[in-house]
C-alpha cells in the first residue's frame, strides 16, 4: 500500500472517529456512533499494517489475534456493573503502552539529527513517558477503588498538594537536564528517576480523590489516556494516532469539565488530587433518626394511587440487574395512565451515562429518561418517587451540611415529593461513605432487599 493511500485512509478514519463522537452524544444515534468508530479503527489498522513503513507483519497479526481474543472474552464476560473498572484498567494499558513506546523511541531513534530536532524528539519522549506513567498508576488506583480493593475515601497525606507540586517541579528540571546533557548515562538516569516520580505522582493524584468524585476521575483518566496516545503518535510520527489521541484527550477533558460543573466541583481542584476538599468526615455514617419500612405489596398500592411517578436509579440497580423489571413496571404504570419518568443524576453509577445505557438496554423509551436539570423542579408536584439503588445522588446533606464530603454537589431533590420509597439492601452508607438523612424523613419509607427481587415483587402485585 502506497504512502498516499495510507494518508487517504487515515483521513477517512479520522472523519469516522469524529462522526463516532457525534453519534455517541445522543441515545438515538449511539449505535451508529459505535459503528462509525469500529469502521474507522478497522480502516486505520489495515492501512497501518499494510503501509510502506510497517515491518514484521506476522508478529503484528499474531499480537492482534491474541489481543482480539482477550477483548472478545472480556466483552462477553464483563457485566455492565463492572464496566467502570474495565474502562479504568484499559486506560492503564494505554498509559503503559505510551511508556513502552517512549522508551523504545529513545533507544531506537535515528542518530545524527540536527540539534533542534534532537531536542524536540527528546522532549516528546520525556513528556510522553511522563503522561503515560501518570495514566498507568492513576488508572490502577481508580480500578482498585471502583472494584472495592482500595478504600473509596480520599488519601490525606500531610502537605499532599506541596508534594504534587514538588513532583512536577522536579520532573521539569529533569526534563531540562535530559534534553541538554550529552551524556547517555545522565539521560538514562534522568529518565528512570522521572518514571519513578511519575508513577508515584499518578498513584497519589487519584488516591487523593474521594469516591464521590470517581466518575469524574474515570473521564479525566480517559483524557489522560488520549494525550498519552497523542504523545505516542508524535514519537512514532503517526498522524492518525496524534489526531485520535487529541480527540480522546479533548473530549475526555470536556466531559470531565461538564461533570465537575454538574457536581459543583472545581475542575482544577479535582484533577489536582482533590485540592480544596478537606471536609469533616466524622460521624457522617451515624444514623440520624428512625426509618420506616414498607413491603413490595404496599409499594404497589402506593403506585396505583399515584398519578405521577419518578424513578431515580443508581448503582444498586445496576448491581442487581433490576433494569428489566423496572422497565416492565414502567410499562404497566403508563398503561394505567400514570405519568412515569426517570431522573438521572450526571454521576449516577460509576461511569458517565451508566444508568442511561442500562435503561436503553431494557428498552425504556428515551423520552421519559430526563437529566437532573430537566426534572429537579418537578419533584414537588410528584406523588411518588422510587429511589432504586441510589444514595449519594439523592442525599440532602449535599445541600444542608456545609461540612459534608459531598457538600455543594447538586442532587436529585426527591424528598420534595409526597412519597419517597427507597430500595436498599441495608442502612449502610453509599460509595462516598456518608449517611443519608433522606432515609429518616417523614415522607420516606425503606424497601429492604435485593432491588431486582423487590421490583419483581411490586410487578407481581401490580
Amino acid at each position: 500500500m502506497s504512502g498516499g493511500l495510507v494518508t487517504a485512509a487515515y483521513i477517512v478514519a479520522a472523519i469516522l472517529f469524529i462522526c463516532s463522537l457525534a453519534g455517541l452524544s445522543k441515545h438515538e444515534t449511539s449505535k451508529q456512533g459505535n459503528t462509525f468508530g469500529i469502521s474507522g479503527m478497522a480502516i486505520a489498522l489495515i492501512a497501518t499494517i499494510f503501509g510502506p513503513d510497517s515491518g514484521n507483519v506476522a508478529w503484528i497479526l499474531l499480537a492482534m489475534v491474541i489481543g482480539g481474543a482477550i477483548g472478545i472474552r472480556l466483552a462477553k464476560k464483563v457485566e455492565m456493573t463492572e464496566m467502570p473498572e474495565l474502562v479504568a484498567i484499559l486506560h492503564s494499558f494505554v498509559g503503559l503502552a505510551a511508556v513502552l513506546v517512549g522508551i523504545n523511541s529513545y533507544i531506537d531513534h535515528a542518530p545524527g539529527l540536527p540539534d533542534v530536532m534532537e531536542n524536540i524528539h527528546l522532549s516528546e519522549v520525556f513528556i510522553g513517558i511522563f503522561i503515560g506513567a501518570v495514566t498507568f498508576t492513576g488508572s490502577l488506583v481508580a480500578f482498585g477503588k471502583l472494584c472495592g480493593k482500595i478504600s473509596s475515601r480520599p488519601l490525606m497525606l500531610p502537605h499532599r498538594h506541596k508534594l504534587n507540586l514538588l513532583a512536577l517541579i522536579v520532573s521539569f528540571l529533569l526534563l531540562l537536564w535530559f534534553v541538554n546533557t550529552d551524556s547517555t548515562g545522565a539521560q538514562v538516569f534522568a529518565l528512570l528517576v522521572m518514571i519513578v516520580i511519575a508513577l508515584a505522582f499518578g498513584w497519589h493524584l487519584v488516591a487523593s480523590i474521594g469516591g464521590a468524585d470517581m466518575p469524574v476521575v474515570v473521564s479525566m483518566l480517559n483524557s489522560y489516556s488520549g494525550w498519552a496516545a497523542a504523545a505516542a503518535g508524535f514519537m512514532l510520527s503517526n498522524d492518525l494516532l496524534i489526531v485520535t489521541g487529541a480527540l480522546v484527550g479533548s473530549s475526555g477533558a470536556i466531559l470531565s469539565y461538564i461533570m465537575c460543573k454538574a457536581m459543583n466541583r472545581s475542575f482544577i481542584s479535582v484533577i489536582a488530587g482533590g485540592f480544596g476538599t478537606d471536609t469533616r468526615i466524622d460521624s457522617t455514617s451515624e444514623e440520624v433518626g428512625e426509618h420506616r419500612e414498607i413491603t413490595a405489596e404496599e409499594t404497589a398500592e402506593v403506585l396505583k394511587a399515584s398519578s405521577s411517578v419518578i424513578i431515580t436509579p443508581g448503582y444498586g440497580m445496576a448491581v442487581a440487574q433490576a433494569q428489566y423489571p423496572v422497565a416492565e413496571i414502567t410499562d404497566k404504570l403508563r398503561a394505567r395512565g400514570i405519568n412515569v419518568r426517570f431522573g438521572i443524576h450526571p454521576v449516577a453509577g460509576r461511569l458517565p451515562g451508566h444508568m442511561n445505557v442500562l435503561l436503553a438496554e431494557a428498552k425504556v423509551p428515551y423520552d421519559v429518561v430526563l437529566e437532573m436539570d430537566e426534572i429537579n423542579d418537578d419533584f414537588s408536584d410528584t406523588d411518588t418517587v422510587l429511589v432504586i439503588g441510589a444514595n449519594d445522588t439523592v442525599n440532602p446533606a449535599a445541600l444542608e451540611d456545609p461540612h459534608s464530603p459531598i457538600a455543594g454537589m447538586p442532587v436529585l431533590e426527591v424528598w420534595k415529593a409526597q412519597n419517597v420509597i427507597v430500595f436498599k439492601r441495608s442502612m449502610n452508607t453509599g460509595y462516598a461513605g456518608v449517611q443519608n438523612p433522606l432515609f429518616f424523613k417523614d415522607n420516606t419509607q425503606m424497601l429492604f432487599g435485593d432491588a431486582k427481587a423487590s421490583v419483581e415483587g411490586i410487578l407481581k402485585a401490580l
